[in-house]
Order: C-alpha cells, then sequence, then structure tokens
C-alpha cells in the first residue's frame, strides 16, 4: 500500500495536489462535480483587500499548450471572502485551505493577510508578490529581492501561519529572490506563477488581450517551472508548493523530484474541471509503476 500523504510545515496532506489560484475559484463551485474533499488543499482565488471587477475584456487568448489570461485579480475583497466565500466553502470542504493574498503595497499585504490569517479555515497564507507595487513605479514586488524580503518581513509580523511566498518567473535570477524571502522569514515558497506572453490577432493586426499582455500558462511551461524548483530547492532550507504547466501524476512525480512538497494544478482545471481528482485517482499506480512507496521519500530526489 502506498502513501501520498505529505506534510507542509504543520499541515499534513493527504496527497500533494492542490489546485492552484485563481483556477478553482473559491472551491465550492467544483463540489458540484465531485466531493472536493479528496484534495491535499486548495488554493483560494487571489484577494486584495477591496473589490476588484479586473482588467478589460477580452483577457483569455489560446496559445498551444497553454493560455494567457490577464483577469487582473478578479475578486470580492478580503472582508466578503471571511464572511461570505469561506463559509460556503466549509459546507463543502472539511480541511484547511490556502488564503492567497495580494497587493499593491505593503499596507494592503499586512492588512489582508491580518484578516486571512484569524480565519479558523485559513492553513497557510501564500503571498502573490508578482503584483505592481503602486508606490514604485509600478515595479513588481517579485521583481527585486529587497522588495520581496519587505513585504516577507511585514507579513510575518502580523501574522502566526505559515507563509509561503509566491514567486514570479519573470525575473532573472529567481535563486537570489528566494534566498531573500527565507531570510526575511518565509516558511515556504510557492513557485512559479505566469510567464509574460501575448498573442496578436491577424485579423485586427492589434493584441488579443486589451491589456496587450498577460500571463502565458499551461503545459508548455511545465519544463521552466520544473527547472526553477530544481534550483531553488539547492539554494534554500524551506518547503516548496510547486507549480507551472502541472497536467498529471506524473508531472507531480516529477515536480517532487526536482524539490516539491506539494504541486498545484492550474490551468489544466480549465481545459478539464477534474483533472485534480483524475490526478489524485491515478497517483498510486503512477507511484508503484516507479516503485514509490513513500511520496515523502522522493521530495529533492532528483539532486
Amino acid at each position: 500500500m502506498v502513501s501520498t500523504k505529505v506534510k507542509l510545515c504543520s499541515l499534513e496532506l493527504d496527497n500533494p495536489v492542490i489546485p492552484a489560484s485563481g483556477t478553482f475559484g473559491f472551491g465550492y463551485e467544483f463540489a458540484e462535480l465531485y466531493d472536493i474533499n479528496i484534495l491535499g488543499s486548495i488554493s483560494l482565488k487571489g484577494t486584495t483587500a477591496q473589490p476588484r471587477f479586473g482588467n478589460p475584456t477580452p483577457r483569455i487568448a489560446e496559445c498551444p499548450a497553454g493560455m494567457i489570461n490577464s483577469v487582473g485579480l478578479q475578486n470580492p475583497g478580503i472582508d466578503a471572502v471571511i464572511s461570505q466565500e469561506l463559509p460556503k466553502l466549509a459546507e463543502c470542504f472539511s480541511k484547511p485551505a490556502i488564503a492567497n493574498i495580494s497587493g499593491f503595497s505593503v499596507e494592503e499585504y499586512v492588512e489582508c493577510c491580518s484578516k486571512a490569517d484569524k480565519a479558523e479555515q485559513i492553513g497557510i497564507l501564500e503571498v502573490n508578490v508578482s503584483c505592481p507595487n503602486v508606490h514604485n513605479g509600478g515595479m513588481s514586488f517579485g521583481t527585486s529581492p529587497e522588495a520581496a524580503a519587505e513585504i516577507t518581513r511585514a507579513v510575518k509580523a502580523v501574522t502566526t501561519k505559515p507563509v509561503f511566498i509566491k514567486l514570479t518567473p519573470n525575473v532573472t535570477d529567481i535563486v537570489s529572490i528566494a534566498k531573500a524571502c527565507e531570510e526575511a522569514g518565509a516558511d515556504g515558497l510557492s513557485l512559479i506563477n505566469t510567464m509574460l506572453g501575448m498573442r496578436i490577432n491577424l485579423k485586427t493586426k492589434k493584441p488579443v488581450i486589451a491589456n496587450k499582455m498577460g500571463g502565458f500558462s499551461g503545459s508548455a511551461i511545465f519544463p521552466v517551472a520544473l527547472r526553477m524548483v530544481y534550483q531553488v530547492y539547492e539554494a534554500v532550507k524551506i518547503p516548496i508548493i510547486g507549480m507551472g504547466g502541472v497536467s498529471s501524476a506524473q508531472d507531480v512525480i516529477e515536480m517532487m523530484l526536482a524539490g516539491a512538497t506539494a504541486v498545484q494544478i492550474g490551468a489544466q482545471n480549465l481545459v478539464d474541471p477534474y483533472a485534480c481528482k483524475n490526478i489524485i485517482e491515478s497517483l498510486p499506480g503512477v507511484m508503484q509503476e516507479y516503485s514509490i512507496n513513500n511520496l515523502e521519500d522522493i521530495i529533492g530526489g532528483a539532486h
């Protein structure tokens, strides 16, 4: 009998499979399709202090082996998430969830993380530092080791639960940013967020996305994500949640061999709403195929 259990900081997960933020709503939407309690956890839709309608449309573009999105963090705001969305999720999901927090200033991250930290259903805070810093010319917090460390320290000062910093791949050296977050007190890291891409409509000769560019995700980015997880695992001692193009149980095992303790499934949920269920159900068989008895034993096994 194989064991799919993994330990993510203080949380024991039945398996390492977690739907990625922004691809699974607030979770309860998928409960109409299957029992979502089979999931390791759920990373909830990205949340900001104030409600956001998101970016102008069109904001989705298809690509071979992937997609580009520029949804723009559409969400009802942290207070509504805690008072309305979490109670709905509690009706169909009995495990701790992951709050995905975004912000456009240090103060906004602090406000949202402080509130999410007090919510009983939240087990981990996943802090998305890919947002533009409105007080620093719009440069993403996650592209600078100093800015990423500043967010980490500020959030850790107001929280008690594990804080995972979600890193952007749109940098020249993700390792230096990962190390800066670890040194600033991060309990873990999530990587990678979407890459930057675009499409042009040949008929209109204009960009497909209203915002011109957006986040590129899907199976095409898996080798990049795998490489970055491998590099970061070599440089830090804190756990990693790996993501980026994962679409099968084989991909989950490959990501764990690179150094991930848990694995998030993103764009594949939009292709197939049963993706996470199928991956979880096929995981024991794939483990047996590769003579793996305990998933925890293979974390970082490729090093």
